[in-house]
């Protein structure tokens, strides 16, 4: 661009160009950041990071992965399933010493009187209830590292399922052990023969009520390892 000046071709200085439209687009910008900014808030309940929101104070982009946040800082090193960019990670147990490893859980299984009594009758059209979910309860067991991400393929050396008619309430209680000697615990393996064998109860008899609930999956006790002995308090 150029401007006639006194019979002249000059050229506009680039400094006073630059710096007429600098001021225009840097208040545009801000104005619409400080928009943006205040849209995401109402959106996610928070203002995004400060060093992605100014562009007048010329920050950059961290290009790093992300670390965890200040507030885990110093905790991280008891989260074992946790990276040090908070990752998810399985944990290295090869450092551990083998022990004998024991864990029991439990759960309920509320089927209504009308699908206790045909359980209890032995008469569900798919068949017998109880011995077919104590033995999903038993496979449920061997295949946790498949079905639980970050836990580890142990070789299991007992498993127990045991599932108990309950009158009271009409229910079905079960309950199950895993054993292991290695380095890490059974705890998941117990809980996850437990809940197969409670979706197994629900599966065999769902054609009669769909109304039936399988509650309270718990870790009842378990023995061995670095921490010892638990027991929940009843």
């Amino acid at each position: 661009m150029f401007l006639r000046r006194v019979g002249r071709t000059l050229p506009v200085s680039k400094r006073l160009f630059s710096t007429t439209i600098s001021a225009s687009t840097t208040s545009n910008m801000d104005s619409a950041i400080d928009e943006l900014n205040k849209e995401m808030e109402f959106v996610f309940g928070e203002a995004p990071p400060t060093s992605l929101a100014g562009s007048g104070s010329n920050q950059s982009v961290a290009q790093d992965s992300p670390t965890l946040p200040s507030e885990m800082v110093g905790i991280e090193s008891s989260l074992t399933h946790i990276g040090s960019k908070g990752e998810a990670q399985m944990v290295d147990v090869s450092p551990k010493e083998m022990s004998k490893r024991v864990a029991i859980a439990s759960c309920k299984v509320i089927l209504g009187r009308k699908v206790f009594d045909l359980v209890s009758a032995n008469q569900m059209t798919k068949g017998d209830v109880l011995s077919v979910a104590k033995i999903a309860g038993i496979v449920g067991a061997k295949q946790t590292s498949n079905l639980i991400p970050l836990c580890h393929n142990i070789c299991l050396s007992h498993v127990r399922v045991d599932l108990t008619l309950n009158p009271s309430d009409f229910s079905v209680k079960i309950e199950g052990e895993a054993a292991s000697t290695g380095k890490t615990g059974v705890e998941m393996e117990a809980m996850t023969a437990v809940s197969v064998a409670g979706l197994t109860v629900y599966d065999m008899c769902k054609a009669a009520s769909k109304d039936i609930q399988i509650t309270d999956v718990r870790l009842e006790q378990k023995m061995g390892g670095k921490s010892g002995t638990w027991s929940r308090d009843k």
